[in-house]
């Protein structure tokens, strides 16, 4: 088996396409926003990515028929504009496997599509709750990072200290570097402790302003409101553990 293998699912005509990447990561961001963008619009899908750098393993349907894991790929236009989704349930298991995975994918569309733009889409953890969390970012070219500082998007120096890692920032990187492809990367703060449907919806409100994209974000939300209230209660529970802490110290002093 080579290592990544594409297999289309249907024929596309595609021309010039902008690539918009959300896999699983920290808090789920970058999953939920693009899996919301799917699910709202309805793309076509038409395209599988199979690798060895995906876990051995098959997914089951309610109906329990397998599906061998893979990550997807779905058109939608709009206007004259041509976008690809990346979804999946799962990253390149190892750092080879990202590199494989990513430069695979770009070699594709390049060579059969034409691509003339890259945003991904992520979380970046903070280990803490916050009430207003907001939507970092990175970008290739200084054009870009006006265009996003433009719709809302913070730079703010030293963040992310350790750089963007995974798909999100590979992508990036190769499609620089190799292919000169010009792209951003959208990274809604998160604690990084639950699924974050919150930063989820701010993500993909910038992102629907930058690319005219646009999307019903109701259920996202409710999906938001939901998160803002599990992220009150351990808010809540942690101030009530410190105070119990706190009282018990006094007590055995």
């Amino acid at each position: 088996m080579d290592e990544v293998i594409i297999k289309l699912t249907k024929d596309v005509n595609l021309k010039d396409v902008i690539l918009i990447e959300g896999l699983p990561g920290v808090g789920n961001v970058g999953k939920v926003a693009l899996d919301h963008i799917v699910k709202t619009l309805e793309p076509e899908h038409f395209a599988n990515i199979y690798s060895k750098h995906l876990p051995p393993q098959v997914l089951l349907d309610e109906e329990g028929i397998t599906d061998l894991v893979s990550q997807k790929l779905y058109h939608y236009r709009k206007g004259s504009e041509d976008f690809v989704f990346l979804a999946g349930e799962y990253q390149g298991s190892s750092a080879e496997g990202q590199y494989e995975l990513s430069y695979s994918l770009l070699e594709f569309l390049v060579k059969n599509y034409g691509v003339k733009r890259i945003f991904t889409l992520g979380g970046y953890g903070l280990g803490k709750m916050l009430e207003t969390p907001r939507v970092l970012g990175a970008a290739t070219s200084k054009d870009l990072v006006e265009i996003f500082k433009e719709n809302g998007v913070v730079f703010s120096k030293g963040e992310p200290s350790n750089g963007i890692v995974g798909a999100s920032g590979i992508l990036l990187g190769l499609g620089k570097e190799f292919f000169g492809i010009d792209g951003g990367c959208l990274m809604g703060e998160t604690s990084g402790y639950i699924v974050d449907a919150k930063s989820a919806r701010n993500v993909l409100e910038i992102l629907s302003k930058i690319t005219g994209i646009e999307v019903d974000l109701k259920d996202l939300e409710i999906r938001s409101e939901e998160t803002e209230e599990l992220l009150t209660s351990l808010r809540e529970a942690a101030e009530h553990e410190f105070t119990s802490e706190d009282e018990d110290l006094r007590y055995i002093g």
